[in-house]
């Protein structure tokens, strides 16, 4: 007996910690009838609404496709056999259709099993040239719109690993292309070199705070393979298939030409490479060429950008933001900053925008001194256009109007105004295409207009306005009138004709596309008619549901029935959220949900469950709010609990739920967020957290929206981190993450350790490692099994939760 009685106990503790081999797993029908449809395809149409390309794409990748060959070297994912990056989406199909055509023609001649990506119209928008992925390369293809047809234009030789691939120029007749080198050298395979030496990282003295980026360069090896993949030369292709060399072989990233065709600038990476930042900080240099590729001029040499002064408003010495101003044929236009970059430094104008005009070796011109970070020029014409600047600390933002040509006018500042205050929002100046093909600023006269979401105390009604840049008054011309649906203002077609293209939905009606046309009553011409892909929603109960927190602070969320809801019943809930940092409770007590948006399940959602008898509260708010001198982080774990408490209060004071049986879940920092809710409150039943970030003290130079360092509030870190407090943890958890997750901060080795330090401490956890995943999840048989894990771990440990449970036997480690 009592070797029985211990092998029954090796055998429970085996099934308890061992890790688990398990091949990737379906969820029940309920879930895998939404999680596995045919999506609607993409919409691109013309400038002048007159036509229109639809772009069809599988929903998810393959993890086939995911096993591809991948290097991951300063900051770039590429797969080295096709020379494109390894995690591109791409496009399966191609139809083609007049605006005003009832069906979609069939784009002719595509090349079997198609991977296209890339897209980019030509200048007359009579054609679109794009990329297509074969098994051994890229190559190049071009659509013809009026034809509805498709040709290659290039071998598989592209080199589209640091994108700016295709350039078309103003002829409409060649493109510029990236191509392999000829003198690529073979790549130099880590596990099989033999290594000539040690790593080594130097440094001298000055700060360098960045944040924790992955996919960085770690030895000579990967600095090799990095030059190897980043050199290509670039040719000269007609659209009938002639190839010209243009440029010699170089590390190039951008390519832009000049409104009027006449000018291209390139932009060369350069050694030295760096160990701590990505190669968009490495040091490189942008040269004007004409178009028969003679260098003009040299116009901006930029060093390694390792080094900047603390604080997320930090940006770097020189030239920075180089590009081409869009209502003059060939002027350069750029900014530097004023306070050395510094934040902290008191300065009376942060940045200044400088301009320079064809052939680029005279004297620049300042036209623009901005009293905060500088971040966009809307242009008009010579004596008009509208610039922009921010303040992340603050979250201000400021919006002026100035005269190009005379830099001696006082800007005229015309919004001053909190960037995440959205009732206040004006909404963005209409451009449209100029003589030059380039976006400005729609101009009638003295009269501007503004395309607006709406998002109001009432409701949200997006609008067009009519902006008089003489009175500084606006006029509403449009406003939407629906109350049962979302109409969303995706663009201006013709704004003299009051013609804009806009998207209406509503919780069962799949989003379409319309032409309205603003100044005649009820004018709206449909030009698609996309199905309902999730046909057994249709009937599901949703609302968005308003509450206070414990602080009188304004709270609200998207509420979702279960299907066949019963009156009376009690169900168990899934609670999803994703905190976010705010500045004043004002801002933060704004209501930006819309109950009329379409239902829309898409991979990570937790609306599924609706089909498995839950109550769902999706996106409920989660503000931390820090007013004045406080940081929101200063009381981070007070605010998440009390905004967990005011959502479950909310929903039971409802009627609908059994408040012993409520789980949360989130992704990403909803993930942290998550750990923390469970780690200090006893609010949940169980929790789901998906490529969180758990120990602050490895994020040390700041995270989210702290920019503070570990050193300057080692306490904030300490009390925020869920690891440092994995004592405390006795409700059930699973974590999720990805092995390739790329995102700053969320390395799978936070979710492995954080599982460790529970496990050790005896908490009920359960870990699954995806393979091959990044941040977000795209293989099919991931998403499939992420949705079966869930689904198992909310059956067990919500809806069929014991009263009290004595013991959860679920510390288990499983890697598929």
């Amino acid at each position: 007996m009592k070797r029985i009685l211990n092998f029954l106990l090796c055998l429970f503790l085996m099934q308890s910690y061992a890790q688990q081999s398990l091949s990737y797993q379906k969820p029940s029908d309920e879930i895998l009838e939404l999680a596995d449809v045919e999506l609607a395809p993409g919409v691109q149409i013309d400038s002048k609404g007159k036509n229109m390309v639809l772009l069809y794409r599988d929903q998810y990748k393959s993890i086939a496709e995911l096993s591809e060959t991948e290097l991951r070297l300063a900051g770039l994912r590429i797969n080295p056999v096709t020379n494109i990056g390894s995690r591109t989406n791409y496009i399966t199909n191609l139809k083609v259709k007049k605006t005003t055509d009832k069906t979609a023609k069939q784009v002719k001649g595509l090349p079997e099993n198609p991977r296209l990506s890339g897209f980019s119209w030509s200048p007359d928008e009579s054609m679109i040239a794009c990329l297509n992925t074969t098994s051994t390369g890229v190559e190049v293809w071009v659509l013809d719109i009026e034809q509805g047809s498709v040709k290659k234009l290039t071998d598989a030789t592209v080199n589209a690993n640091m994108g700016s691939t295709i350039n078309w120029f103003k002829d409409n007749e060649h493109l510029l292309v990236k191509m392999l080198p000829k003198d690529r050298k073979p790549l130099i395979n880590a596990s099989e070199a033999v290594p000539t030496g040690p790593t080594i990282s130097v440094s001298d003295g000055e700060k360098a705070q960045n944040r924790t980026y992955q996919d960085l360069l770690k030895t000579p090896n990967d600095e090799f393979n990095f030059e190897q993949l980043a050199h290509s030369e670039i040719v000269k292709v007609s659209t009938e298939g002639d190839v010209k060399p243009f440029l010699d072989s170089a590390m190039y990233r951008g390519i832009s030409f000049s409104p009027d065709g006449n000018y291209v600038m390139v932009t060369k990476t350069k050694r030295p490479f760096s160990y701590l930042v990505t190669y968009s900080r490495f040091p490189y240099e942008s040269i004007v060429y004409d178009t028969s590729g003679n260098m003009i001029e040299m116009v901006n040499e930029v060093p390694l950008d390792e080094v900047r002064p603390q604080g997320f408003m930090a940006t770097r010495l020189g030239k920075r933001n180089m590009n081409w101003r869009a209502d003059h044929p060939a002027t350069l236009v750029w900014t530097e900053a004023l306070d050395n970059g510094d934040p902290a430094v008191d300065a009376e104008f942060r940045d200044a925008v400088y301009q320079l005009t064809a052939p680029f070796n005279g004297t620049p011109e300042l036209i623009l001194k901005t009293k905060q970070r500088f971040s966009g020029i809307d242009w008009g014409n010579e004596e008009f256009a509208i610039a922009y600047d921010y303040w992340w600390n603050t979250r201000n933002t400021k919006t002026y109007t100035f005269n190009p040509s005379n830099p001696k006018q006082t800007p005229k500042v015309i919004y001053d105004r909190s960037y995440q205050d959205v009732y206040s929002d004006p909404g963005n100046f209409v451009s449209s295409k100029n003589k030059y093909g380039r976006y400005t600023l729609d101009m009638d006269g003295d009269k501007l207009y503004l395309m607006g979401d709406g998002y109001s105390e009432n409701g949200q009604f997006p609008f067009v306005d009519e902006y008089n840049i003489k009175t500084n008054k606006t006029n509403r011309l449009y406003q939407s009138p629906y109350t049962n649906k979302l109409e969303n203002l995706s663009s201006a077609i013709d704004m003299k004709k009051g013609e804009i293209l806009v998207r209406i939905e509503s919780p069962t009606e799949y989003p379409n596309y319309y032409i309205r046309n603003i100044k005649k009553k009820n004018d709206l011409t449909a030009i698609t008619a996309f199905d309902n892909p999730f046909k057994s929603l249709e009937n599901v109960e949703k609302r968005v549901i308003s509450y206070k927190r414990d602080d009188g602070l304004d709270l609200e969320g998207t509420l979702y029935l279960p299907l066949n809801y019963e009156n009376g019943k009690k169900y168990p809930m899934i609670l999803w959220a994703y905190p976010r940092e705010y500045k004043d409770k004002s801002s933060a007590s704004q209501s930006t949900t819309n109950p009329n948006e379409f239902v829309y399940p898409y991979w990570g959602s937790p609306i599924y469950w609706v089909t498995k008898g839950y109550v769902v509260l999706d996106d409920a708010a989660f503000p931390i709010v820090g007013e004045g001198s406080e940081e929101p982080n200063d009381s981070f774990r007070t605010q998440l609990v009390a905004n967990g408490k005011a959502a479950i209060d909310a929903v039971d004071n409802l009627g609908y739920i059994d408040r012993d049986k409520v789980a949360v879940g989130g992704h990403s920092y909803g993930a942290f967020m998550t750990a923390n809710l469970l780690s200090h409150s006893d609010l949940f039943a169980a929790g789901i957290a998906r490529s969180g970030a758990y120990n602050r003290t490895l994020t040390p130079f700041g995270f989210q929206s702290e920019e503070r360092s570990y050193w300057e509030a080692p306490e904030v870190y300490y009390n925020m981190s869920p690891f440092m407090h994995a004592d405390k943890m006795k409700t059930p958890l699973l974590l999720i993450h990805g092995v390739a997750d790329n995102n700053s901060g969320t390395y799978p080795l936070q979710s492995e350790r954080y599982f460790n330090a529970l496990k050790g401490l005896g908490a009920p956890v359960r870990l699954v490692m995806l393979p091959k995943e990044s941040h977000g999840y795209r293989a099919k048989e991931s998403i499939m099994h992420m949705l079966w894990e869930q689904d198992q771990w909310l059956e067990k440990h919500v809806k069929n939760k014991a009263k009290k449970e004595e013991k959860i036997e679920t510390t288990e480690t499983i890697k598929d």
